[in-house]
């Protein structure tokens, strides 16, 4: 779908009619023909190593659109991205330039020689949008010991999922994400905005009623989110100020208690869910309303390879990454092309469903415990919302397993007491699990953590 950068890619058509829709401003694709955010500082950053540190959605949007092609690399930063963190990801990339808006660090902090502000609008001038090589673009992805890994990608291999897709002339798309798009999950859905309609974008320190709201007012069809995103609108109650068509969900496993909600909230819209990793790429998408994937597509031919080996998923297609950047980096593929996702998976009955982390297994007496599994028995009760299950250390059994829950709000005065919905969650568990895989103690929340990539926090394995 690419045609020498990105910017060339989304006006092979003829000029773009999307809207990029952020906080601060709202702006034209199109105004970029004739205009830019970085002005005449772009050629200080042709053929430059480009940390992108930007507070502001809006700006890291523009800047992506007018850096791809002209930059050598570019390295998408995350606004979380702890600050003792930043000179190993500035070193592996070997990054010799930034581009800021005014709440990022400042260029003396960065050290690099050249640091570039931008803003959320367009000035007007003479743009060269010269595309002179095929930038790489760096992603972050979390790494066992918590310095974040560099993962590898082009504008090739990012766009892989959209091949053969193009927009009807009069179809209006405007999609939205609870996502950062400095993020593989939302940086997915920006690129599909782009080059098919417009984009909402959402605010780390927005509200989720406020973020609903700009995207009503926009006319949304299309949105996307992790599971636990999803379950923080519902329980928001703003989940209904949106009418979208199409509801996306990924990043987390989805259960069917989420699945059902999202259908029964948007009975007219297509509820799905994908599966993808930042360094696996896209691997596919499920319409049919359940949870998990049909077996089918394990060892089916096409674009993207499944399989299963050694109890996890591997995927090989055109969207996984080249490689991990840095000295001493692990292969990111196997020596037959595929990745391994680290994603357990068991198949029963024609589908396959998906268990959890590798390394989130929980030992109970030497019996393995998968989380996830017990989240879904929990989440399928009609008065919980979302749950967190983890270990307890335990002296006969080395473990137990425990759930933190929050419940579904309660607006007629009918939901059961505390102790006695505790009772009914640890019955629903003995009737469908094996007994090293019931909870020891289940506790009532107000609420759960979830991160700045819209997953519940686990602890670490």
């Amino acid at each position: 779908m690419t045609a020498g950068s990105l910017w060339g890619s989304i006006t092979a058509a003829g000029r773009p009619t999307g809207r990029l829709h952020g906080t601060q401003a709202v702006l034209d694709l199109a105004d970029l023909s004739g205009a830019s955010c970085l002005g005449e500082a772009i050629e200080q950053l042709r053929d430059r190593s480009v940390v992108l540190l930007c507070k502001s959605q809006l700006v890291a949007a523009l800047a992506l659109l007018e850096l791809d092609g002209i930059a050598r690399r570019i390295v998408l930063c995350p606004p979380d991205l702890s600050a003792q963190h930043l000179p190993g990801v500035i070193a592996g990339a070997a990054a010799d330039a930034c581009v800021r808006d005014a709440a990022a660090p400042q260029a003396d902090i960065l050290k690099l020689a050249t640091c570039v502000t931008a803003e959320p609008r367009l000035r007007r001038g003479a743009v060269s949008r010269r595309a002179e090589r095929a930038t790489e673009w760096i992603l972050l992805t979390s790494g066992t010991t918590g310095a974040p890994k560099l993962v590898l990608h082009t504008l090739a291999s990012l766009t892989s999922a959209l091949a053969g897709q193009q927009r009807a002339a009069t179809e209006n798309i405007i999609w939205s994400t609870f996502y950062d798009i400095r993020r593989y999950g939302g940086l997915q859905i920006f690129l599909r905005a782009v080059h098919l309609g417009s984009l909402v974008l959402s605010d780390a320190a927005e509200p989720v009623t406020d973020f609903l709201s700009r995207a009503a007012s926009a006319g949304i069809t299309h949105i996307s989110g992790t599971p636990s995103h999803w379950r923080g609108a519902l329980m928001s109650g703003a989940a209904a100020t949106i009418t979208p068509r199409y509801v996306r969900l990924s990043g987390e496993i989805p259960d069917q208690a989420v699945l059902d909600n999202l259908r029964a909230t948007y009975p007219e819209a297509t509820v799905a869910h994908a599966f993808a990793s930042t360094e696996a790429g896209v691997a596919f998408e499920v319409r049919d309303g359940l949870a998990g994937f049909p077996a089918t597509l394990l060892g089916a031919p096409g674009r993207v390879e499944l399989k299963i080996e050694d109890g996890t998923l591997r995927i090989r297609s055109p969207g996984v990454a080249l490689r991990y950047l840095g000295e001493g980096a692990e292969p990111l593929r196997g020596a037959d092309g595929f990745v391994d996702t680290g994603d357990r998976v068991e198949e029963r009955a024609g589908r396959c469903y998906f268990m959890g982390r590798r390394g989130g297994v929980i030992n109970v007496g030497g019996l393995k415990v998968h989380p996830e599994e017990v989240e879904a028995v929990i989440n399928a009760h009609p008065w919980v919302r979302m749950s967190l299950v983890r270990a307890r250390r335990n002296a006969i059994t080395g473990a137990v397993v425990t759930a933190e829950v929050v419940l579904v709000e309660d607006k007629g005065g009918a939901r059961p007491a505390a102790e006695a919905l505790t009772r009914e969650l640890a019955d629903c568990c003995k009737r469908t699990l094996a007994a090293h895989k019931v909870p020891a103690m289940i506790r009532i929340v107000p609420a759960l953590e979830v991160s700045a990539s819209g997953k519940l926090v686990r602890p670490s394995a």
